[in-house]
């Protein structure tokens, strides 16, 4: 199903399926409205202080407990998900932003800055090159793989690996794709690999005739 381009604009639904127009191509859900801005958090390659992950804020659950001779109070109907609830909130959503191969680096790293400017946690973030390898991970490597993947492994920060490394990546909650070069088929291979690897949201900056090709008839 082929997609829109959108501006570089990053947001995530809180839950429900997605709406799909009548033409087939995916409604672009509303951009979330970020609470206060703390410190930036350091980036991998670039200093700054360290920014704690957000505390997750939970609903407190009252639970209403009947004495005996006396009624208990009502509770609310709580309707139980239906399958099709459960699928659509299991399929991750799918944002493009158009660019070039040469700029596509670049609006990634503008993605993953509005994801953890949001509150998003560094650590939920996992990015992919096709072409030229993302100097953080060029520098990594360079101490070796295994220090690099024990990286991977803390899962603690913004994780950037190459398109041929996407099998051995673990599944993150966002997973943010650059095309920026590589061959078709290597594009054609990673990009339905992060797909399967993105838990709530992918996010893909490319060319967009090129990414729907793709893309378009799996999702």
């Amino acid at each position: 199903m082929p997609l829109i381009p959108e501006e570089p604009q990053i947001h995530e639904s809180a839950q429900g399926p997605r709406a799909t127009p009548a033409s087939g191509r995916i409604a672009p859900t509303p951009r979330p409205v970020p609470g206060p801005r703390p410190a930036a958090p350091p980036r991998p390659g670039r200093p700054g202080p360290l920014r704690p992950a957000p505390p997750v804020q939970r609903a407190p659950h009252d639970v209403a407990v009947a004495k005996p001779g006396l009624p208990g109070p009502t509770a609310p109907a709580v309707s139980a998900p239906t399958p099709a609830t459960a699928s659509a909130s299991a399929t991750p959503q799918v944002q493009l932003i158009p660019a070039s191969a040469a700029g596509a680096l670049d609006a990634a790293e503008e993605a993953v800055d509005l994801l953890l400017d949001s509150g998003r946690a560094p650590g939920d973030v996992l990015v992919i090159t096709t072409g030229e390898q993302h100097p953080w991970a060029a520098h990594e490597l360079s101490f070796g793989e295994d220090a690099y993947w024990a990286q991977h492994d803390a899962g603690d920060d913004v994780f950037y690996a190459d398109a041929t490394a996407v099998s051995r990546a673990a599944p993150r909650p966002v997973v943010v794709v650059a095309v920026n070069g590589g061959s078709a088929v290597a594009v054609a291979d990673a990009l339905p690999l992060a797909h399967a690897r993105a838990g709530a949201l992918l996010i893909v900056c490319g060319d967009p005739q090129q990414i729907n090709s793709v893309l378009g008839a799996g999702v």
